[in-house]
């Protein structure tokens, strides 16, 4: 009976390493936090021009929406519309994932080695079996 990797035996270090490298993972992203400061008000996106600093801000995205979303209701063949409601949703989206951000929670250094050796150990242990 062949095991990981087509070699014999293994079997049990794989899972072994498997089950490492998933709590190790786990824990890791368990240790993320995700925030985002977005709002009608906030910008998304910031150019200059004319002298001047300007924002786009994301309830300005949904002014072509609207008319693009109108567009689409006179006339549904209207690719004008279509492209409106389609690229301001697109920006839309593009800046609200802009707008997360990561950080980990405070958390001792043991932590950090114990989801470190998890993770990496877990990952060492899966390739070793599988060779």
């Amino acid at each position: 009976m062949t095991g990981a990797g087509g070699t014999s035996g293994g079997i049990g270090t794989f899972f072994l390493g498997l089950i490492m490298l998933c709590v190790g993972v786990y824990l890791l992203l368990n240790a993320i936090t995700v925030t985002t400061h977005f709002g009608l008000g906030m910008r998304l996106y910031s150019f200059n021009a004319m002298g001047g600093r300007f924002g786009l801000t994301s309830g300005s995205i949904l002014i072509p929406f609207m008319f693009g979303v109108g567009l689409i209701f006179y006339n549904a063949k209207n690719w004008i519309g279509w492209v409106l409601a389609a690229g301001s949703l697109a920006a839309l989206v593009v800046g609200v994932i802009m707008s997360i951000q990561f950080s980990f929670r405070s958390m001792s250094a043991f932590d950090l080695i114990v989801i470190l050796v998890l993770a990496v150990g877990g990952l060492g242990l899966l390739l070793r079996s599988l060779r």
